[in-house]
């Protein structure tokens, strides 16, 4: 659901930008209280593993589309909420800034969608509640399953809302509806079932890593043995996997393409250009690609497959690595911060 501006009115994408800068203000808030240090590198690892899997297209059986991970409530399920969030900010930056995959203008709107839904709504009231009276792995795996779909069926519709605040005409509101909510359900299950074999993973290997689960054991396991296989997963799946991702359009582009008969919409505002001109010059690999000299370019040797694909790989694991930078910094700062404030009210 990695919207493009085109999809967003300036006005709109505006005050998206401002309701997330909102909640992630919120978000650092509570985590200069809350942040526990152990979820710092976490943070980080948490952020190049989602980072790589949205990178992995799946395809939908019978009906021409793909979907990928999205990964907001595996974040709130390790992390909780409010890291949870951060990290999705972080990986949905870096993809608009370095990769050109969602909108600048559209990036508020991308934040909003695919982490405040699934961290502050589906975590909070649907995936706790579940399992609120004791983890196994099949709780683990209703309460992801149920969370997840939730969650992304929330995302999507905030994406046709969106779109229909814009003016999209081109995007009528019932039919838009009608195609996205079936395929984001589906693209649900596999999410839901993606999350559950993570959590299931993490809550194995080390219990009390999940959010208010430490008093429930006594087995205390070294950091190490999640946040090294998490961390070698990225980099297999940004690195490997990402060659064999469907090229089937993506949900959204597929239920535009059902409504509209376009894949892409064009943009009708001077600020959508001047955002264009801005991601043009910001990112390195767009597309998760080399950058071509020409379009007209004649060369179709076979070097231009191993090249996209050497490319895609590149990308992959120098995303998951930005991210993991980024968000790993942003949770050392919290916790400078946190630290400092704590010192203060001892004196």
């Amino acid at each position: 659901m990695h919207m493009a501006d085109a999809l967003i009115s300036p006005i709109v994408g505006g005050t998206m930008w401002v309701a997330t800068a909102g909640v992630a203000t919120y978000s650092i808030k509570k985590l200069k209280v809350d942040l526990e240090e152990e979820k710092i590198p976490l943070m980080g690892v948490m952020g190049a593993f989602i980072f790589a899997a949205q990178m992995i297209n799946f395809t939908i059986p019978g009906t021409g589309s793909s979907g990928h991970l999205g990964g907001g409530m595996l974040l709130a399920a390790i992390l909780g909420p409010y890291a949870g969030f951060i990290a999705m900010a972080c990986i949905l930056t870096i993809q608009a800034l370095f990769f050109a995959d969602g909108g600048l203008i559209a990036l508020g709107c991308n934040i909003f969608n695919l982490g405040f839904y699934t961290c502050f709504i589906a975590y909070p009231l649907i995936y706790k509640k579940v399992l609120s009276k004791g983890y196994s792995k099949k709780k683990i795996m209703y309460a992801a399953m149920l969370s997840s779909i939730i969650g992304l069926q929330l995302g999507a519709l905030s994406v046709v809302l969106q779109t229909f605040f814009s003016g999209k005409t081109e995007l009528p509101f019932s039919t838009f509806v009608a195609l996205m909510q079936p395929i984001h359900l589906a693209i649900g299950v596999v999410e839901g079932i993606i999350s559950a074999t993570v959590i299931s993973f993490v809550w194995t290997a080390r219990p009390n890593t999940i959010e208010k689960v430490s008093n429930e054991t006594s087995t205390i396991i070294s950091l190490k043995k999640v946040v090294i296989p998490l961390l070698v997963a990225s980099v297999f799946i940004g690195g490997v996997l990402s060659l064999i991702a469907s090229s089937n359009p993506d949900g959204l582009e597929w239920a535009m393409f059902k409504t509209s008969g376009k894949e892409e919409m064009e943009a009708n505002y001077s600020t959508h250009e001047k955002a264009k001109e801005l991601q043009e010059n910001t990112a390195i690999l767009p597309d998760y690609g080399f950058k071509k000299e020409s379009e007209d370019s004649k060369s179709e040797d076979k070097g231009t497959v191993l090249g996209d694909n050497i490319g895609t790989s590149i990308s992959g694991v120098i995303g998951g690595m930005i991210t993991l930078v980024l968000a790993g910094a942003i949770g050392i700062g919290i916790n400078i911060i946190k630290k400092k404030n704590n010192r203060e009210q001892q004196v």
